[in-house]
């Protein structure tokens, strides 16, 4: 998505030049940087303008299919122990507090002349600016590639037993075999493909099939009655008591139809990390902004608030209303809820099969840019190798399903992922970017004391998070070995 920056700023041959009194005159004084009239001789901002060809409307969609992901599987635990009106605060700051991180992002990027968040970091920090920022969509790629194949684990054992009749106990419904199947049969062929394009449409179709399970999640609630079938209960509490330890804290011994406003337990603290994990799309926000038609800051910022809107509604819908069908017995993954207390369901099989399609021809395009990092930082001035390729590209899919069979459920991706990588790309690395590269505000400004406390806030809500979930690890292992004892 990134393109090749050129310095070209004063040189003749530029393929597009631009007056201030052309026809652009919404162009904002932040964008007059990349105007090579205003910096003759200069050479300060290495950006070449260009025309972009996407629309306003195109924009709002790419953006949308880049802020939604598998996130959205996850709100309604999230809910669950938080509470409906805690988590309606938190889901309404983490948004404000990521549109506000975009409005940082473009400011920087006028001032510091660069639309690839890497060269970014590299322009404020040096080297480790750009490794930081680098290893920080790096990790964020591999927790969604990891999502996406934990739903993989999670949904296709249940779509063969469909077809199959029933439950039966045989290796072609256990999820970790089918996940490494898949990644042998469908996803590493994918992957070596020199160029994705033709799955480029992948990401429509993506937004598309989560479009259709909020539907569904939407008319499930008003066909499952409360409470819950007796049998299924008894399962959903068996297996948290006995399997699974302190992987739910909620209390089941309540009433299971009255939803709770207020919940504090010790998975509380997965609420922010999950939040933050189902809105980042920052790496993407540069390019976008590239590629938009009669580009201005001011019209990228209206492209992310129309995204960032759309995809709050959708991700309160499918929060609110998976939580109110389950209340407290929904699980890490609501798709997967939905098995412990339905029989066989043909629209719920159809969702199965479109989020299982979306999500396993969505693995290549997102391992695509960690690949290309890498080789940028390993041999970026080698020719292509079909060997380098190879080796990078299986020992990617060979760690992503290491961490899918062996870390216990997708809570721990979604927390482990949202706390760390995004917490840097959301909070962190915008806001230190802008204090170090925009000069011409000083640091008593009301802007770059904003700026400063966005970026001890993010570090708050990092460390914190990190911690109180390293706990929650330490003692969910103390008790599994106190029961198995």
């Amino acid at each position: 998505m990134a393109k090749t920056e050129m310095t070209c700023l004063n040189s003749s041959d530029c393929p597009v030049k631009i007056s201030q009194d052309c026809h652009y005159p919404d162009i904002e004084a932040e964008s007059q940087n990349f105007l090579p009239e205003h910096n003759l001789g200069k050479k300060k901002y290495e950006i070449e303008y260009h025309q972009g060809n996407a629309s306003f409307g195109m924009s709002v969609f790419n953006l949308g299919n880049a802020i939604m992901g598998s996130g959205i599987l996850g709100l309604s635990f999230a809910m669950a122990n938080t509470g409906i009106a805690l988590f309606v605060i938190l889901l309404v700051a983490v948004a404000i507090f990521s549109l506000y991180s975009v409005h940082l992002l473009l400011k920087t990027a006028n001032e510091g002349g660069a639309l690839v968040y890497e060269q970014l970091g590299y322009k404020a920090f040096g080297m480790p600016g750009k490794l930081a920022a680098s290893c920080s969509i790096t990790m964020q790629n591999i927790g969604a590639m990891s999502s996406y194949l934990y739903i993989v684990k999670y949904e296709l054992p249940l779509v063969i037993e469909a077809f199959l009749g029933g439950k039966q106990e045989v290796w072609y419904t256990n999820g970790d075999y089918l996940v490494l199947i898949v990644t042998v049969v469908i996803i590493l062929p994918l992957s070596l493909l020199r160029n994705l394009g033709y799955l480029g449409y992948t990401s429509g179709l993506s937004l598309l099939c989560m479009v259709f399970f909020l539907i569904v999640v939407i008319i499930k609630k008003f066909q499952i009655s409360c409470p819950l079938s007796e049998e299924a209960h008894n399962e959903t509490l068996l297996n948290t008591t006995l399997s699974k330890p302190h992987t739910n804290a909620v209390n089941y011994s309540g009433d299971p139809c009255t939803p709770k406003y207020f919940v504090f337990n010790s998975q509380t603290v997965y609420a922010i990390p999950i939040l933050t994990f189902a809105f980042v799309c920052h790496p993407a926000i540069l390019p976008m902004y590239d590629e938009l038609k009669d580009r201005s800051r001011r019209k990228m910022q209206n492209v992310a608030n129309v995204s960032f809107l759309a995809m709050f509604i959708m991700y309160l819908l499918a929060a609110l209303f998976g939580y109110l069908t389950f209340n407290d017995r929904v699980e890490h993954e609501l798709l997967h809820t939905y098995a412990k207390f339905t029989g066989f369901d043909v629209l719920l099989l159809i969702v199965r099969l479109a989020v299982l399609t979306a999500v396993t021809l969505t693995v290549p395009v997102v391992l695509f840019p960690i690949r290309t990092s890498i080789n940028q930082f390993l041999c970026s001035s080698k020719e292509f190798s079909w060997v380098r390729h190879t080796i990078i590209t299986f020992v990617l899919l060979v760690g992503t399903n290491i961490l899918v069979i062996f870390v216990p459920t997708i809570r721990d991706i979604f927390g482990f992922i949202g706390a760390s990588a995004a917490a840097m790309l959301i909070f962190i690395l915008p806001s230190a970017f802008y204090i170090k590269l925009v000069k011409k505000e000083s640091m008593k400004s009301v802007q770059k004391i904003g700026a400063t406390a966005f970026l001890l806030c993010g570090i708050l809500v990092m460390c914190g998070s990190m911690t109180l979930i390293i706990l929650d690890w330490i003692h969910s292992k103390g008790d599994s070995g106190a029961k198995g004892q």
